[in-house]
């Protein structure tokens, strides 16, 4: 008989959000504990939030946004228990 792996997997559908991979953003999860997403410009931070921890189950500590040459960038600060590093290998980032 075959085992099942039974993996979670992430439902990245129909949502606004993209990961940023730059120097920068991995030096931030690696650092400061914080994810950082292109967003769109008509999201409000309430509304991210929410988002982002409906998707990854995670508590995040504080958002900050960005609006630079017309695009919207959310820095997420997740809570000391969950390590941005885990929800970034989960998205595949690291």
């Amino acid at each position: 008989m075959k085992k099942e792996m039974k993996t979670k997997k992430i439902a990245f559908e129909g949502t606004q959000l993209k990961p940023i991979v730059t120097e920068k953003a991995v030096m931030m999860i690696e650092r400061d504990n914080t994810l950082t997403f292109q967003t769109s410009m008509k999201k409000s931070k309430d509304a991210i939030k929410k988002e982002v921890e409906e998707i990854f189950e995670v508590k995040i500590l504080s958002v900050r946004t960005l609006i630079r040459n017309n695009k919207k960038y959310a820095y997420i600060k997740l809570k000391g228990n969950v390590l941005a590093i885990d929800v970034a290998t989960k998205l595949g980032l690291m």
